[in-house]
Formats: structure tokens, C-alpha cells, sequence
């Protein structure tokens, strides 16, 4: 696109969103950057939404988009769900209460519920974020094996917290080599100390893993992965089957992060898809149906570490090896199990037990069709995912298998694209993955290739 037409496309955004322009300048005078989370913002300025409905977003001028960000994959029944709004206002009208403080049923039904889909998960913690649930899944590890480091794979995300906030996004000069791969710390103020006792593996690529994994079993207490790396990387069947047999043999912990893939490829996760029973898992994003919550579940004898004092005395759990521990693993907090927000995760199940199959079916129709646009253009992309998550890959390069593979795309022309469809009404924060809900049908699919075809003609 010419440069000419680029400041078009701009003058056309600030035009639309005057009032967002307007707003965010007095947001920089509360929150550094205009913003309470780095990621909500992009250039020039982000748009601040006023209203959502359905598969829709409405910002502050009255304009409307189709929504594909969906709070990141969180909103998997879209905005405002009626059921999801009935089961809270229900749980409110007969508890009395949003919090109670204490344990209450729905902990125990909503646990029942996640095992079910989960056979990997014999016992479970409710938090409050993905994030807060790889962080105990971390702690349970370390305390459970005795041992305290931890491998994560490059260009995964686990959190924002310094023990995986390295080698998410490093540049390809500091990265080190393809198959020993560097620790990069991703932010200032970080303490050197997790760069040294956070191994990185490569993604995808079983025997240099499995070097380093040999190499390093003494000190690791667990691998964590994120199955789909970013929600729509896949892991190769091989790579999955031979990562588990081989942590097994070296006593190492294998933790699924499944906040991004939890009810994206089914109702089982990726876990389901592989067919593979990790030693923890971590949730959240969707089990929540847009309200905060994370759980933590594994093997019973690895949650078991986190037993209260008390309990441990009353159950008699003399014979765990771990019984003697010093003290017990902490962790609580106040709103874990959340009544409302576990209100609001049964009814999403509820919903999602009748119309997974639709949604999933939906984004491939999606993913296909954009595809042939595409391809009529010539323009090589790819349509990257699996189930209700995909993204859109520019690259000539045959296959994407990891962050390395992934730095031959051309963001530029993402960046681009997304600007330009955000013009024309379909919204998802530019270079973001694509995720798809239940209020996504036939009229939002028409609404958007119409928007893609428009777009691509001016590319």
C-alpha cells in the first residue's frame, strides 16, 4: 500500500474514533500509556468499546464491529450471553451473596464437571487467572520434586510473572542457537536469577529437547507446554507422544497450559485432541465464559502437596511420601472459587455441551473461505489452527512448527490488514489470533469475507 494511501487509512480511523481519540488522551493522565494492561493498546490508539452484544462491539462514536479478539479467546458464547447472564442473576437471587468466603456447592459441582472432561484430573484448586494457575502448577512442581528449575519452550506464554516471562518474543540475535535456544528476559526489572534457572527447549523439535531434558533432569522439576503454542501452533502428534514418554523416564513433571486451548478444540482440550494425560494442567480463558478464573488439577498425590495442616491430620495422609514436607505449599486467595463466576463457567459448559460442534465448524468455514480470497490474489498466507482458535500466517514457507519458523511471516502486511478491516467493521487487535464463538453464524461470515475482499483488493 502507498504511503499516501496509509495516511488515508489513518485519517479514515481518527475520524470513526474521534471519541476514543478524545478518551485516551485523558486516560494518559490516570494510567501510564492510556491503558491498565500493555496489551490492550496499539497504534495510534486503541479504540474503547462502550457496549457488546452477541458477536458484536460497540465503541464510544457508535461504531460497529464483529468481534474476533473476544477478550483474547475468553467470550466463547460471545457478549452478554442470556443463559450466562440468567445463571449468575440466579446464583445471586438464591445464594444472596457474590462471595462467601467459605466453601460453598458450586466448587464441588463445577469440579465434578471439569474432571469429567479432564481424566488427567484427579484433584483441582480454583484461582483467579491462567496466569495464577501455571504459577501453582509451578509451585507444585518444585515442591512435589524437590528440585528447582523449571523448562519452558521459546515462544511460549505462561504468565507475567518472572519465571516464564523469558523467550516469548526474543529477537532472533539474542535467541541463541535453533536447537539451544537462549533464556530472554521480556521485560525490565527482572532478576537475572530466572534467566539462569529457566531452561529453554525447542518447540517441535523432539531430539534437541531431548538433549538438553537429558542433560538437565537433576535440576528440573517440569516442562510446561502449551500444546497449541500461542492457541493455533500445533505440537506434531510425534513431538506430543514423544515429549510425555520421555519426561516420564526422566522424572520430570509434564504441565499442560491449556489457558488458550480449554474448550477451543473440544470440550477435552488438547489433552483430548493428543490423547495424553499430563502430570498438571492449567485452565482458563473460556471455563470461565468471560469471568476471571484459572484452575489447577493434576495427579492426586501432586495436589495433595497443597494440603492444609489440618486436613492432612484429619484425612490421615501418612502415607504420602510428601506427608513429612516442611510445613505445606501455600496457596489461597479470597475469591478462588468465585460463586458467581462458577455460576457463570456451568452454565458456558452447559451451552457449549450442545453447540461446540457449530462453533468449531463455524471457524473452519471461516478459515477456508478467507483462505481462497487469498488465493485468488495470489498472496500466500496460511489459516494456522485447530477448532475455535486460528490465525493468519504471510509466509511462502511451507510449514510453521515454531516461533523461529513463525519470524518468516510478513507482520507488516498483517499489521496492515487488521488496520484496514478494523476500518471496515471487523475488529480484532492487529497481529492477534482469530478465536470464534457461538454468536459467530452465517451473517457475521457473509459480513466478514465481504470485509476481506474490500480490503485485499487494496493491499
Amino acid at each position: 500500500m502507498a504511503i499516501s494511501e496509509r495516511g488515508m487509512e489513518i485519517k479514515r480511523y481518527t475520524e470513526k474514533t474521534s471519541k476514543s481519540l478524545e478518551f485516551y488522551k485523558e486516560a494518559c493522565k490516570v494510567m501510564p500509556g492510556g491503558t491498565t494492561a500493555n496489551i490492550k493498546f496499539f497504534a495510534p490508539y486503541p479504540i474503547v468499546m462502550d457496549k457488546g452484544k452477541g458477536s458484536r462491539l460497540y465503541d464510544l462514536d457508535g461504531n460497529e464491529y464483529i468481534d474476533y479478539l473476544l477478550s483474547y479467546g475468553a467470550l466463547i458464547l460471545g457478549h452478554g450471553h442470556p443463559r450466562v447472564l440468567q445463571a449468575v442473576q440466579e446464583q445471586l437471587y438464591d445464594n444472596g451473596t457474590y462471595l462467601f468466603g467459605t466453601p460453598h456447592l458450586l466448587e464441588v459441582e463445577m469440579g465434578r464437571k471439569i474432571q469429567q472432561f479432564y481424566p488427567s484430573i484427579e484433584l483441582l484448586r480454583f484461582t483467579n487467572s491462567g496466569t495464577e494457575a501455571t504459577l501453582l502448577a509451578i509451585r507444585l512442581a518444585y515442591a512435589y520434586t524437590g528440585k528447582n528449575k523449571i523448562a519452558k519452550f521459546e515462544g511460549h506464554y505462561h504468565g507475567g510473572y518472572d519465571q516464564v516471562l523469558v523467550s516469548v518474543n526474543p529477537s532472533i540475535d539474542e535467541a541463541g542457537h535453533p536447537h539451544q535456544p537462549r533464556s530472554v528476559a521480556e521485560s525490565k526489572g527482572m532478576d537475572q536469577y530466572h534467566e539462569e534457572h529457566t531452561v529453554i527447549l525447542p518447540f517441535n523439535d523432539l531430539d534437541a529437547a531431548s538433549d538438553i531434558l537429558k542433560k538437565r533432569k537433576d535440576e528440573l522439576a517440569a516442562v510446561i507446554v502449551e500444546p497449541i503454542q500461542g492457541g493455533y501452533i500445533p505440537a506434531e502428534r510425534s513431538f506430543m507422544e514423544g515429549l510425555r514418554k520421555l519426561t516420564e523416564e526422566l522424572d520430570i513433571l509434564l504441565v499442560f497450559d491449556e489457558v488458550k486451548t480449554c474448550f477451543r478444540l473440544g470440550l477435552g482440550g488438547a489433552q483430548e485432541y493428543y490423547s495424553i494425560k499430563p502430570d498438571l494442567t492449567a485452565l482458563g480463558k473460556a471455563v470461565g465464559g468471560g469471568y476471571p478464573i484459572g484452575i489447577t488439577g493434576g495427579k492426586k498425590d501432586i495436589m495433595e502437596v497443597s494440603l492444609p495442616k489440618a486436613a492432612s491430620d484429619v484425612f490421615d495422609s501418612s502415607q504420602s511420601k510428601h506427608s513429612n514436607a516442611r510445613d505445606v505449599l501455600f496457596h489461597s486467595g479470597t475469591y478462588n472459587g468465585h460463586p458467581s463466576i462458577l455460576a457463570a463457567g456451568l452454565e458456558t459448559i452447559a451451552v457449549l455441551e450442545e453447540e461446540i460442534s457449530q462453533i468449531n465448524e463455524t471457524a473452519d468455514r471461516l478459515k477456508t473461505e478467507i483462505s481462497k480470497l487469498f488465493l485468488q490474489r495470489g498472496i500466500a498466507v496460511q489459516t494456522l489452527g485447530i477448532g475455535s482458535i486460528f490465525n493468519l500466517i504471510f509466509t511462502e514457507k511451507e510449514q510453521i512448527l515454531n516461533y523461529r519458523d513463525l519470524q518468516s511471516a510478513d507482520f507488516g502486511l498483517r499489521r496492515e490488514l487488521d488496520f484496514q478491516l478494523i476500518n471496515e467493521g471487523i475488529y480484532t487487535k492487529p497481529l492477534n489470533r482469530y478465536s470464534v464463538s457461538s454468536a459467530h453464524g452465517q451473517e457475521e461470515i457473509d459480513q466478514t469475507l465481504e470485509a476481506y475482499d474490500k480490503v485485499i483488493k487494496r493491499l
